[in-house]
């Protein structure tokens, strides 16, 4: 069975991490990829998936002009409601979820699931880490556009911001900033480059410039977006605990990539998981705050190629 000619549907709510996911493992199948971002009526906008029967008119996409998908991809609540009302539209198409789907796993052909979210099933396929759409090639791709950026002793510094499981306060920008100034002081050739997210808080933003500026490169929203040079030219990666994406990203470069810990709101068992799986597979180390960068070599974690090749086979197996 050959897969380069399929169509794929990706389904998620448009927000970026699902849309790496989604994109990541459909590119593994074919390059005939179309996207929808999912839109509901309230209160199935609300709701988890299972509490209230699917209807057409729940969606406020224009569902009547999708064309009949080989295989269905989606990420996210809401984008569970329409995968499983276009499996029972369209009965030939396969589809795929991924991430825990909280609703009973047979209405899906495929669930993929990173393995700190700690579910099984017969049709539950394991990862490590998130999925995310980078890979060598589309990452010499995105690079070939000139980035006036160092490329030697790059060490980058990717900052998230407080979300449902850690705290991120000013206190911490601030422990932060002062381990990347003892770096500096233990070896000047580190060109560190500041790499800030959507959920950074402005006040951490103006903390950066203000006390980093001299000493290394901060990245400005109304600059181009240097986070592909650094996953193809950084020597180190220093990556904040709150984002698995993140972290899942940098590990298929093979280069270390140190945590700096943020305080729980709450204990996640989920995410120490997570942390717990990186760091025993020699991809992440905690980072101290006054020692020096060490090399360490671990395999690159390319997980959407890997599931993507896992799916491949069982669907041939199944369609035997």
């Amino acid at each position: 069975m050959k897969f380069i000619n399929k169509n794929i549907l990706v389904l998620t709510d448009g927000s970026e991490g699902m849309i790496s996911q989604v994109i990541g493992l459909a590119q593994e199948f074919s390059k005939n990829i179309n996207s929808l971002e999912t839109k509901l009526l309230f209160p199935w906008s609300k709701l988890q998936p299972g509490i209230l029967p699917i209807f057409s008119w729940i969606f406020l996409n224009n569902i009547n002009n999708i064309k009949s998908p080989d295989i269905i991809i989606s990420c996210g609540r809401k984008s569970v409601y329409l995968s499983i009302f276009l499996k029972k539209k369209f009965s030939k198409a396969i589809n795929i979820h991924i991430q825990n789907p909280k609703i009973n796993f047979y209405n899906f052909d495929y669930i993929i699931a990173p393995n700190h979210d700690n579910i099984n099933g017969k049709n539950v396929i394991c990862s490590i880490g998130a999925l995310h759409k980078f890979n060598s090639k589309n990452i010499n791709q995105l690079t070939k556009s000139k980035f006036d950026l160092p490329k030697k002793n790059l060490v980058s510094v990717i900052i998230g911001g407080e979300n449902n499981h850690y705290y991120f306060s000013i206190n911490e920008i601030n422990k932060l900033i002062l381990k990347i100034r003892n770096l500096k002081k233990i070896n000047s050739k580190y060109n560190f480059l500041i790499i800030t997210s959507r959920r950074t808080t402005k006040d951490m933003k103006e903390m950066l410039e203000k006390k980093l500026k001299n000493i290394s490169i901060i990245w400005k929203e109304n600059e181009k977006n240097p986070y592909v040079f650094s996953l193809k030219y950084s020597k180190f990666f220093i990556v904040t605990s709150d984002s698995t994406s993140m972290i899942s990203e940098c590990a298929i470069t093979g280069k270390p990539v140190y945590i700096f810990h943020l305080p729980f709101k709450r204990i996640s068992n989920r995410i120490k998981r997570f942390h717990n799986e990186f760091e025993k597979l020699k991809i992440t180390k905690k980072l101290e705050r006054k020692k020096d960068l060490k090399t360490w070599k671990y395999k690159p974690l390319y997980e959407s190629k890997r599931i993507a090749s896992i799916v491949k086979k069982r669907i041939i197996k199944e369609s035997l």
